[in-house]
């Protein structure tokens, strides 16, 4: 038997204390820092179990450690002890249990005397018994036992940690549906067992907090949310809460099982995980600040306030089925209010309908019939499925069949909430599941098809329970008790090895020193490389004791430079500082390896102490040099662990945007000559081999599996598909695999290269480079690298955790693109980059910067004033050029960029929430907002003109119009034209099905298009009153629209721009070749020609051809996310969101800048792009006259750059 505790942990302030932030010490009360792992048991050099996860001490303390000047007052409920169950899942989406129990424990007098805190102060310490079972009823029980003997006044029998040891070491789980253990701590017995196998899985939890906190109405909306793998927040000031209603909600759609992230308690620092795209399961303490986030499509369960949020629609459950299980429901929780109208006695009773035991207080009993009605539910809405399991090669179950059957049987329409479940990860893993005999055998839904097909009573499904389980009972043989009591004033300490000591005084007398440290060491070679003059003289024993010595303090000196490598600030260059210096002198002369080994050893301890691998732009590029010094010195000393520990801890380390987009510093290696060499991974695959925790497992299922995760690195570093497999084959030739496992293996590498050309496009590559290497999107100094989307492990669980829907229209996108030609854009990564490449570096430094300041929160909105905007008869105003900011400080800000140092002009107040959009003219400035409002101001005065109220949802799109009207859209599907003078609205102009993200209109003909969730493109004729097309095409969301003459261009989340005709209302063409979602489509009226950006960060130009459009050019000098396009005659401007801007200049035709007869697109060249500070910026604006853009950060800050200063 297994044992049912698999750790005990304690997690709090250990001897290095930084802040959340980074900041190394002490810095006060109030003031959140990083907990660590002080004691466990089993310990550290414990080989039976895994090592506990090493994000276990965040996630146990979401809110990080609080130091407090006194301890628990039985008077004050915010000192109390917390006790509370989390859930972690691992990478194969297995789930670890862990019960803590939080509470304010006294600083240790060693770290208070290093670190100079105040005498007497307390700090939030937190007690966790972790399982591999979901028995959160024994673990809480267990737990909650221990931390009473341990404050208990009369004490225990034996130390606490052994008493510990003995618990964790010999409590053993139960066989399912046979045995109960009974133990005991102390005095107390505690006991646990678990149900058969053969019925409903095991849930320890009860269902009550769950039916409590929701109506019957929210409960479903919860649960078809789920179901059909919305992104799911879940928020409460309860951190039990969180994960018992994850669990529980989880437990109710079995036999379905979620398939994606899963956090039910989210540490607080992890706030922007929210933001991310794909679906998610995750809690939150309603305490953390969400309101700078987008939190678009994210459905909000506030289970304090029985409130559900979403400004994505959820489609209802359809009838009968819907009525059915509320019905089913409101019986179980109101039995007495549902069958009040009933007889309950005599020959027409009803009594037998209803739940015995009304007045019972909630059990298990209820739990049983609560997952019952949620089991019956998709037995009747999933009736005769199995007639429709088809293996073929595009899918297992034939949706539309199913569907057709349905809409006969139930006389309705094909109902939106059955097809978006039947296109579920969840619903297609059970199907693939059910192909499985264990599954077959034991498949409780269509053991309740069958029994509700037969008339029988549906809890015959379920194993009786005749037999009684076998009393097991674990005795302590602790022998004879003495008198003694141990008793104790905070919680013990588990003894420490010597070396755990050593270590800890270390870093304490570092901490206490720390000043004088600084003061006494200068930035010189470090000195104790050399020899000692009395080497000579030392026994070889001694000789031995000072090589530890050295290697020790060699370590010890690594892992301190790399954590002030990591706190470099943002206007700190690291390749030319101190840390970065002296660690590539400890890795550059030492003949033995010590540097190169002791610093990747460093950052594998740094990744599994919890650190989350995220490096800013130019942290990325020193320790990606300093990783290739170090892979370089191990391949010289034939030293193959350290390459290996290299290649997995640079699979690790990567740089983001705003948007997730993700460089890893593994994709940059592939220049090194070790990754050619079959003998390097082989080894690699020996290591695999040896470390695998699943030896009983099939050979071949665990060579396949090994060498799986060898492709992976393979692919991260992008080696060339073909020499990636000679090496792989040559592997799994040596280790008699069969053919079924080598179809796999190449299935896999397949899967692998097409979704790279997917993403990246077909693209031509350099003749000194590896074979079938492909230009990377990210990089724009690289270029002899061979890149991949992401590197190892992290890049293809990325890829596979997308959506089914989005691999196979990349595969398609990738077969149309090369069968129309793709093929010919042969410059696309060829001399017109390069070209771009050193404009670049020659005018980087010939540009000027300026930072605004004014906002308090993040920048939302951005608008530059145009000369077309604000010109009348006299000529051009003094206001063209301006730039009018807003930010979610509710506040809009207009910006003069002549008057240097002081550009802030006016501050204009009025909205109550976040401002999303601002437009202007000759006198006004308009500005809507998420408090569903449109405001209108005086732009000379800045006095409120006008509050145009109408839409009920947040304002997206704003726009001024001739004659005093006003054009918005919002996220209530609306576009409405109001009249500034009389605050009226004149008409509801245009209805979408859901919220518009985008707009666009022509003033000279009235033709209105509009487009965003529901991904239709609509066209109106305003003058006319009419709707004249419905553009549908997409399959995601709209985010992007331009309209010019006849032509209207749309950008889409499914990766595709698409060409329409206004007058025709058809589809001209469509561009494929982005790796992520199209956020802004530019026109090019002279060339007639198109600009597309994307979240990967390629900018591309297409040409309009006789033969159709192509990609004549792909820009790749950002690497966030493009925000903006903005084109001109001769110049066009670029923002990213990774805080880079570029402006294009396209020389005049008369000046020989190109040929008539050529390519116009390609003309483009790039003039200038400024220096990149580190910032996430959301909104960018152009001023192409005066070649000026500006960009809005997070953080608040403008950066307006113009390019035409110092040249």
């Amino acid at each position: 038997m297994a044992p049912i505790f698999e750790y005990f942990v304690v997690c709090g302030i250990g001897p290095e204390i930084r802040t959340l932030d980074g900041d190394k010490g002490f810095h006060g009360y109030g003031v959140m820092y990083l907990p660590s792992l002080l004691d466990q048991y089993p310990p550290l050099n414990h080989t039976l179990y895994h090592p506990p996860p090493p994000q276990l001490p965040t996630c146990v303390l979401p809110a990080g450690v609080e130091f407090y000047s006194s301890g628990f007052d039985s008077n004050d409920a915010s000192t109390f002890p917390r006790s509370y169950p989390i859930v972690l899942t691992e990478g194969d989406g297995s789930k670890i249990y862990v019960s803590c129990i939080a509470f304010r424990d006294p600083v240790s007098e060693d770290i208070a005397e290093a670190y100079r805190i105040p005498p007497n102060s307390y700090a939030d310490k937190c007690i966790c018994l972790v399982s591999r079972s979901p028995s959160f009823r024994v673990l809480k029980h267990a737990l909650e036992e221990l931390f009473a003997l341990c404050f208990s006044p009369s004490g225990s029998s034996k130390p606490l940690w052994e008493i510990i040891a003995y618990m964790v070491s010999n409590i053993r789980l139960p066989t399912p549906g046979k045995d109960r253990v009974l133990f005991s701590i102390e005095n107390c017995l505690l006991s646990v067992e678990a149900p058969p196998k053969d019925g409903l899985p095991h849930a320890d939890i009860s269902f009550q907090p769950l039916v409590q906190c929701l109506d019957v109405d929210n409960l479903i909306k919860l649960f078809t949310a789920v179901l059909l793998e919305r992104r799911v927040l879940l928020r409460s000031n309860k951190y039990s809460l969180l994960t018992l209603v994850s669990e529980a909600i989880c437990h109710l759609i079995y036999p379905f099982r979620w398939q994606h992230v899963y956090i039910p308690l989210l540490f607080f620092s992890g706030v922007d995980y929210i933001d991310a795209p794909t679906p998610y399961m995750m809690g939150l303490h309603s305490g953390v600040d969400t309101s700078t986030l987008t939190m678009d499509g994210v459905v909000v369960v506030d289970l304090e306030y029985n409130r559900i949020t979403t400004s994505e629609e959820i489609p209802p459950i359809p009838e009968p089925e819907l009525s059915a299980l509320r019905g089913e429901i409101l019986k179980l929780l109101c039995p007495n209010v549902v069958g009040i109208d009933h007889v309950k006695t005599g020959p027409c009773s009803t009594s037998d309908q209803y739940p015995k035991g009304d007045n019972k207080p909630w059990g298990e009993d209820h739990d049983l019939q609560l997952r019952l009605v949620f089991l019956k539910f998709f037995a009747s809405i999933l009736s005769g499925y199995r007639n429709f399991i088809e293996i073929s090669a595009n899918h297992v179950f034939n949706t539309q069949a199913f569907l057709k059957k349905r809409s006969r049987s139930t006389n309705q329409p094909s109902e939106p909430m059955i097809a978006q479940f039947l296109d579920s990860h969840g619903f297609l893993d059970y199907v693939e599941r059910g192909m499985g005999s264990d599954e077959k055998n034991n498949n409780l839904l269509e053991k309740l098809q069958d029994a509700i097909g037969r008339g029988q009573n549906p809890i015959s499904i379920f194993p009786s329970n005749v037999v009684e389980p076998e009393i097991i009972t674990i005795s302590d043989p602790g022998g004879k008790i003495s008198g003694a009591k141990y008793t104790y004033d905070r919680f013990p300490s588990d003894i420490r090895t010597e070396e755990q000591e050593e270590k800890r005084r270390q870093i304490l007398a570092a901490a206490s020193g720390a000043f004088e440290y600084s003061g006494k060491h200068t930035p010189s070679s470090p000195s104790f490389l050399g020899k000692d003059s009395k080497a000579d003289s030392l026994s070889p024993m001694e000789r031995a004791a000072e090589r530890d010595r050295m290697v020790l303090d060699i370590k010890v000196k690594l892992q301190g430079l790399w954590l002030r490598l990591l706190k470099l600030g943002a206007t700190e260059d690291p390749l030319s500082s101190f840390e970065y210096g002296t660690i590539l002198a400890l890795i550059e002369s030492d003949a033995e390896g010590i540097g190169g080994s002791g610093f990747v050893e460093c950052i594998r301890e740094h990744i599994h102490s919890g650190w989350h691998c995220q490096l800013t732009e130019e942290q990325f590029i020193a320790v990606k040099e300093l990783l290739k010094t170090a892979i370089s010195r191990a391949t010289s000393r034939n030293d193959m662990l350290t390459i290996r520990d290299a290649v997995e801890v640079s699979a690790e380390m990567y740089k983001k945007d705003a948007n997730n987009v993700q460089d890893y510093i593994q994709r940059h290696l592939i220049s090194l000559s070790i990754w050619e060499e079959l003998r390097f991974w082989e080894g690699y695959f020996d290591y695999l081999m040896e470390q695998s925790s699943n030896k009983a497992a099939n050979y071949a299922s665990l060579v396949t599996a090994q060498l799986i995760m060898v492709a992976s690195h393979m692919a991260g570093l992008g080696l060339p598909d073909t020499d990636a497999w000679y090496m792989i084959e040559t592997i799994a030739e040596k280790n008699n695999i069969g053919y079924k496992q080598f179809i796999k293996l190449r299935g896999f590498l397949s899967h692998i290269q097409q979704l790279r050309i997917g993403y990246w496009g077909i693209t031509s590559t350099k003749a000194q480079s590896l074979s079938h290497g492909l230009a990377s999107p990210r990089s724009a100094t690289d270029e002899n690298q061979q890149p991949a989307e992401a590197s190892g492990r992290s890049w293809v669980q990325s890829m596979f955790s997308r959506d089914t829907a989005s691999r196979t229209n990349s595969f398609s996108r990738v077969r149309r693109w090369t069968s129309d030609g793709g093929l010919s854009a042969a410059n696309e990564n060829g001399s017109p980059r390069k070209q771009d490449l050193s404009t670049a570096g020659q005018k980087k430094t010939q540009t000027s910067v300026r930072v605004l300041r004014g906002h308090s929160g993040a920048v939302t909105a951005l608008h530059c004033v145009t000369r077309r905007e604000v010109w009348d008869l006299v000529g051009d105003r003094e206001d063209a050029g301006f730039f009018i900011s807003g930010s979610t400080d509710c506040t809009v800000k207009i910006w003069d960029p002549s008057l240097r140092g002081s550009e802030l002009r006016a501050t204009l107040k009025g909205h109550t929430r976040t401002v999303r959009a601002i437009s202007s003219d000759r006198g006004k400035v308009v500005s809507g907002s998420d408090d569903q409002s449109v405001l209108v101001w005086d732009k000379q005065t800045t006095q409120l003109l006008e509050e145009l109220k109408g839409h009920d949802a947040q304002v997206s799109c704003v726009r001024m119009l001739s004659g005093e009207r006003v054009l918005t859209a919002a996220h209530d599907g609306t576009v409405k034209m109001w009249d500034v003078r009389t605050d009226t609205c004149v008409a509801t102009v245009g209805r979408c099905s859901s919220a518009v993200l985008c707009m666009e209109y022509d003033d000279s003909t009235g033709i209105l298009a509009a487009a965003g969730r529901d991904a239709v493109a609509n066209i109106w004729d305003i003058r006319a009153g009419r709707q004249m097309h419905k553009l549908l095409g997409h399959t995601k969301w709209i985010r992007s629209i331009r309209m010019v003459g006849d032509t209207v261009i749309t950008g889409s989340d499914d990766w595709t721009a698409r060409l329409w005709s206004v007058s025709r209302g058809t589809c001209d063409a469509v561009l494929a070749c982005h790796a992520g979602p199209i956020l802004c489509v530019e026109y090019s009226a002279l060339d007639k020609g198109i600009i597309t950006g994307s979240t990967d960060g390629l900018l591309r130009f297409w040409e309009n051809e006789e033969e159709g459009i192509r990609c004549v050019k792909n820009v790749t000098i950002h690497t966030g996310a493009i925000l903006s396009i903005n084109a001109g005659e001769h110049w066009l401007g670029i923002g990213a969101a990774d805080n880079s801007m570029s402006l294009y200049h396209r020389p005049q035709e008369r000046l020989g800048g190109f040929s008539s007869a050529g390519s116009k697109m390609a003309g483009w060249q790039l003039y200038r792009t400024p220096q990149r500070t580190v910032a996430v910026v959301r909104c960018v604006a152009s001023d192409l006259e005066r070649k000026r853009i500006c960009s809005g950060g997070r953080n608040g800050l403008l950066r307006l750059w113009e390019a035409t200063i110092n040249i």
